[in-house]
């Protein structure tokens, strides 16, 4: 992990000591620096035997946006309290949750969802301790700063700008090649690059890739080019970190469509999984030299709106299966190399659970190896690293609307945190086999 530095900070002695006669300290450990996606031990010690608490958790995000926890818990009888082995006894999640007053932070504004935008600087999560099962009425007792970072020590951050394609790589530390993945996200446009710089820590060389709503790409979703996509799987594949002779896929949502038609199409792909995505062609056309594949049909008639009056769209969508809708499947028989889908169970967004089984039907059709499919019962749409509290509701890129996603906190913040290491597990085992032919001189 590199250099630690505590930022544990502990309330003045002339605060009012618990009953052992000494100030409560609150610590997080690994302390200092940390990456999100990595679990960390909260524990408090110096309170009375059996005394009652309740921790509180809160950051900002870069546009100012706070976001909140709390949890109600009880001292042993020594006066520690570890999270690890605590259950909360209410507040915003109950239960054994060592993580919990991460992934159930909730915004102050509605509809609000957590994305990091600057991979560059760390979340700090303000830790608070008070006295009693008062969320907001208790004794200040001990508090923490803690930085959870989103490049591990050594990745390096590579802006791309090669011809059409923009994006950003992460490359992980290290004189050796990596294995190359591309990842791509959904309908909000812009570079996500959250993800990208999360993986790269875990050895791999990632290329964020953007396709619309960024610097000098249209600004809407409009004709899709599968030629764009193609030379960022050339730029990837000439880069002398990166492992060839193939690249893997990490797609989500429509992403994740895009993946599997460059899966498709393109050569020198032999690794993809995809999040929550359909197996058509969705939004708009998809292009590529003398071909079109159009985009799966909608009817509008059959949108929803919750009690609450969020619309949900996961009735919208027509069936693939039948004409003329068929037209926007995607051949992924032609695909080279293994799938792995993510599926949400409870996705609202679309029946991401029907058309992985679609897939897995027709590559078995055409005597193609059964893709891996992983359910997560009670997971909605947005299936991010782990520790990213679970995005239910959202506003709609395009439509400016909030949108229910689905999904049950608990059991989708669990679906992260094993999804994250499946994908690892995927890609090292399919591309890391792979050796480097390139003499690497950056």
């Amino acid at each position: 992990m590199g250099l630690k530095l505590s930022r544990t900070l502990w309330v003045d002695s002339a605060t009012e000591h618990s009953g052992s006669g000494m100030a409560p300290t609150l610590t997080v450990e690994p302390a200092g620096r940390c990456c999100w996606d990595e679990p960390v031990r909260i524990a408090v010690r110096g309170l009375a035997p059996e005394q009652p608490v309740t921790l509180r958790a809160s950051l900002r995000d870069e546009k100012g946006a706070r976001f909140r926890a709390h949890a109600r818990y009880r001292a042993d009888a020594a006066g520690h309290l570890d999270l690890a082995r605590a259950p909360a006894l209410g507040g915003s999640f109950a239960g054994l949750e060592p993580m919990g007053l991460l992934w159930a932070l909730e915004p102050d504004r509605p509809f609000w969802r957590l994305v990091k935008r600057d991979v560059q600087t760390p979340f700090v999560v303000e830790l608070e301790v008070l006295d009693g099962h008062e969320p907001d009425g208790g004794r200040l007792l001990a508090r923490a700063e803690h930085e959870r970072h989103f490049m591990s020590p050594g990745v390096r951050r590579v802006p791309v700008r090669a011809g059409r394609v923009r994006a950003t790589l992460f490359l992980p530390p290290g004189e050796e090649c990596f294995p190359g993945i591309i990842d791509m996200f959904g309908t909000g446009g812009g570079l996500c690059e959250y993800r990208a710089s999360l993986l790269a820590g875990h050895g791999f060389a990632v290329l964020a890739l953007a396709y619309f709503r960024f610097e000098d790409l249209p600004e809407n979703l409009g004709d899709v080019s599968l030629e764009y996509f193609e030379e960022a799987v050339d730029f990837l594949l000439q880069h002398p970190k990166v492992k060839g002779p193939s690249i893997g896929l990490l797609g989500f949502s429509k992403g994740g469509d895009l993946c599997l038609s460059m899966a498709s199409f393109l050569k020198n792909i032999t690794a993809t999984v995809l999040i929550n995505s359909c197996v058509t062609n969705t939004i708009v056309p998809l292009h590529y030299k003398d071909m079109i594949i159009p985009n799966l049909d909608t009817d509008p008639r059959k949108l929803k709106i919750t009690e609450s009056g969020l619309l949900s769209f996961v009735d919208i969508w027509k069936n693939p299966l039948e004409e003329p809708n068929n037209q926007s499947l995607i051949p992924l028989e032609k695909a080279q190399g293994p799938f792995l889908f993510i599926v949400g169970m409870d996705d609202h967004n679309w029946k991401s659970e029907f058309y992985a089984q679609i897939a897995s039907k027709r590559l078995q059709a055409h005597g193609k190896d059964r893709p891996q499919i992983i359910y997560y019962p009670d997971t909605g749409h947005y299936i991010d690293p782990p520790y990213f509290p679970p995005s239910r509701v959202a506003v709609h890129a395009l439509l400016d609307k909030a949108v229910f996603y689905g999904g049950e906190p608990k059991a989708h913040s669990r679906a992260q945190v094993d999804a994250w290491q499946q994908i690892q597990t995927f890609f090292q085992k399919h591309l890391n086999g792979k050796k480097c032919v390139k003499q690497s001189k950056i």
